[in-house]
């Protein structure tokens, strides 16, 4: 089936395109029980009548100053992960280049930490917030910068060997992380580890605009490189072969996915997980020989608006971050993943 659009044409794969339909109704449906649901439930009439701006006092007190914000910073949040995950597992064909596992999202962090321990910023202070994403930009961009260079070798970079140099950056961050925090005061650890534990509690309209505006420019971006994002996932004779510019390109694409993938860290901690499963089950409802780039964002808000929703429910009144849920149900799968990476007999 072809999509066309002017000059543009796009062609959709039928089970894409149902794939992509079905995640749409039941990412609208968890981020209508986001807003609905709670300590306070709000009834769905009321929610659109705070939405539409005739509610009641309390409804529109709470859809409009806290579980709006929330649900959209959670979507937000999601296709942030969910795409970077989807370039970095696709660019260096390998599942396990997670920014959550090679460093990026703790090299965000550990600029975000330094920003609220060194500079004395709260991090869920949406009177300044500021400062945060710019520390976590600088810190994910330099450890991606340095990953890259040591695993740069005869012209090219290796799945397996960016994914070690990773996974050696992010032991090397863990620990700068926790020494910063050894050296602040106890409010300022305080705060500093309830968003390294990832947490979209007190999330606001100023999240929601830093992450919006992130994204409206960084999507679109990845996006106008979905031709060598595709043909990246071949062999690098296959991509030469066909005219990519194979540095360029994948140097272009890791610096966009490294920088989605610190705005997602900025606006919500280091959320484990979702940039690690989002891709592949994203592969996996779509039926795709590749990583399908749209559907990854689309899974990956999905599953945090999901985690959020039970982070806020399954222990209620009591509230957990949503890195709790993310990683109970996502060190399972990561222990799966590792398993059939073995059994292939692969490393990436």
């Amino acid at each position: 089936m072809r999509a066309e659009f002017g000059p543009v044409g796009i062609r959709l794969r039928p089970r894409v395109a149902v794939t992509a339909a079905a995640l749409a109704v039941t990412g609208f449906a968890a981020f209508i029980a986001s807003v609905s649901l709670g300590t306070f439930h709000i009834p769905l009439r009321d929610v659109l009548g705070a939405v539409l701006g005739y509610g009641s006092g309390d409804a529109d007190l709470i859809v409009h100053q806290l579980r709006l914000p929330r649900a959209l910073t959670a979507v937000l949040v999601g296709v942030a992960f969910g795409v970077a995950g989807a370039v970095y597992q696709a660019v260096t064909r390998n599942p396990l280049a997670s920014p959550d596992l090679i460093g990026i999202s703790a090299g965000a962090g550990a600029g975000a930490i330094t920003t609220i321990v060194v500079g004395g910023v709260t991090a869920a202070g949406a009177s300044t917030f500021g400062p945060v994403p710019f520390g976590a930009l600088a810190g994910a961009l330099t450890v991606a910068t340095v990953i890259y260079l040591l695993a740069y070798r005869g012209g090219t970079i290796t799945g397996y060997r960016f994914v070690l140099v990773g996974l050696a950056a992010n032991g090397a961050l863990v620990a700068l992380t926790r020494w910063l925090l050894a050296r602040a005061d106890i409010d300022q650890a305080s705060r500093a580890m309830v968003w390294l534990t990832g947490s979209l509690n007190g999330r606001g309209w100023d999240h929601v605009r830093w992450a919006g505006l992130a994204l409206l420019l960084l999507v679109p971006l990845t996006l106008a490189l979905a031709r060598p994002y595709q043909l990246l996932q071949f062999d690098d004779d296959t991509a030469l072969s066909l005219g990519i510019p194979l540095r360029r390109a994948r140097i272009a694409l890791l610096v966009l996915a490294t920088c989605l993938a610190a705005v997602a860290t900025a606006a919500a901690g280091p959320v484990a997980f979702v940039a690690l499963g989002a891709p592949q089950i994203a592969r996996r409802l779509a039926g795709t020989a590749g990583i399908p780039l749209v559907i990854s964002g689309m899974v990956g808000a999905v599953l945090l608006l999901l985690a959020d929703l039970a982070a806020r429910l399954v222990l209620e009144p009591t509230e957990l971050p949503v890195g709790v849920i993310t990683g109970a149900v996502g060190a399972p799968y990561l222990l799966l993943l590792l398993a059939r990476t073995n059994r292939a007999g692969k490393g990436g």
